[in-house]
């Protein structure tokens, strides 16, 4: 990339939150000036973009992001997926430790945070694995992976439970250390043999073997009680159920440091889909019922639930393009994921965008460690690492014209609000209206 000096950008009539008009310009990096349209000194050569009735956040931060590189390049690439994740908004994702090999060794890591610097859409955290090789029997090189040029604050066997508890209760102790947490896949292994979907009336149903809650809720109830003694920091990874969202209710209640993530799709499907054996919505957690989606929005809306994360999960056409049993778990999530939390919780009332910024910005960052950069106010001095959205915009999804590398969305011709107009990492132009700044014309410099 060019490391030339950033472009200077003025944003007019911008609405910072969804309040009122301000222009905005960014220069050098940072947030330069704001105030009443017209009153800010425009420097020259300034790019005017203009932005009324646009809702102006902080650049979105994901906690859980597959990037699969390395290993997986059929799916997706470093490059594809941070480009796919600054198309939506995003300017910090954190990329999971199920690639291959393995993100256990802080070699693996610096590959990976190397390879998000090296694309330069965004900023990218990996996150480590708890155990080697995901296996759930040795713990990994926690504290190896910290001190590494990564620096990473947050390690998860996702796809994978850390199921056995003394393991668990020693990961907790030993992320202390440095200020790290555990984020837990919650699934007992032993209650989840084989299962395809939610266990309920339509796995009944349709004869597809069931995954009940309990699964899920039983593995939560244990991690916040170790949680809570060790004195250790906990986060619950895509949480699916009303019955989790009353264990999370509870455990914050009594004072444990315990967080939690909802993915988009938890917030709108249901395990209804399944009924026409689309392996498109099969997924991990699986699709739960109208009454599991229902509480899972009311837990983001009062705070039970501290952030929206995407789970983005790409996979080949091979692998989704099968029978239900044979097909890959994982939704693509990165690209809609503002435009699915808008239809859901700002267009019903639920939420407001300062209450956006929070569930996909400054609380991702906040638990992520990476809050002195990301999830910053909108003001002078501040990074200018932002997104730009028209909330009045439609578009209906289609998978084949993503960016990202994969194409297997739930959402796929679903009418849905909302539309990334503009993306600024440290004031470069990542995203300018809609579309990505390729490489070629990118601005300004990179870490």
């Amino acid at each position: 990339m060019s490391t030339a000096r950033p472009q200077t950008y003025v944003l007019r009539g911008a609405r910072p939150y969804g309040t009122d008009p301000v222009d905005v310009v960014l220069a050098d990096g940072v947030v330069a000036a704001l105030g009443a349209p017209g009153t800010v000194e425009v420097p020259d050569g300034a790019q005017e973009i203009p932005a009324a009735e646009h809702v102006l956040l902080p650049g979105l931060v994901d906690l859980h992001t597959h990037l699969r590189e390395p290993g997986r390049e059929d799916a997706e690439t470093v490059f594809s997926g941070t480009r796919a994740a600054a198309a939506g908004g995003f300017t910090a994702v954190h990329a999971m430790a199920n690639t291959t090999p393995t993100q256990d060794t802080a070699g693996v890591v610096e590959q990976v945070h190397r390879l998000g610097e090296q694309a330069g859409w965004v900023d990218v955290h990996p996150v480590g694995a708890v155990t080697v090789g995901l296996d759930g029997r040795t713990l990994a090189e926690l504290g190896a992976m910290a001190d590494s040029a990564a620096r990473v604050r947050v390690f998860s066997d996702d796809g994978k439970c850390v199921h056995d508890p003394v393991l668990m209760r020693r990961a907790l102790e030993y992320v202390k250390a440095f200020d790290g947490v555990v984020a837990q896949h919650a699934q007992e292994p032993r209650l989840t043999e084989g299962a395809q979907m939610n266990e309920g009336v339509v796995s009944a149903q349709i004869g597809l073997t069931g995954w009940p809650a309990v699964a899920e809720e039983s593995i939560i109830a244990r991690d916040v009680l170790l949680a809570e003694h060790v004195g250790s920091r906990l986060h619950v990874c895509h949480l699916s159920t009303a019955g989790s969202v009353e264990i999370i209710r509870w455990a914050k209640g009594r004072g444990i440091d315990v967080t939690a993530e909802v993915t988009p799709h938890h917030l709108v499907l249901t395990d209804e889909l399944a009924r026409d054996y689309d392996p498109v919505f099969k997924v991990n957690p699986p699709l739960r019922t109208a009454k599991d989606v229902e509480a899972v929005r009311e837990g983001l809306a009062d705070g039970t639930i501290d952030i929206v994360a995407t789970d983005h999960a790409p996979h080949p056409v091979e692998d989704k393009d099968c029978e239900w049993s044979s097909a890959a778990f994982g939704m693509t999530g990165l690209e809609t994921a503002l435009s699915v939390v808008q239809q859901t919780m700002v267009d019903t009332g639920r939420l407001t965008w300062a209450d956006v910024a929070r569930v996909l910005s400054e609380n991702p960052a906040r638990i992520g460690r990476i809050g002195a950069t990301q999830g910053r106010p909108i003001a002078v001095g501040e990074p200018a690492n932002l997104v730009l959205v028209d909330p009045a915009a439609t578009r209906a999804v289609d998978g084949a014209s993503q960016v990202t590398a994969s194409d297997n969305t739930p959402f796929q011709g679903m009418e849905l609000p909302g539309r990334v107009v503009a993306t600024f990492l440290r004031g470069r132009a990542t995203v300018l209206d809609g579309a990505p700044v390729e490489a070629g014309s990118l601005e300004g410099a990179t870490r």
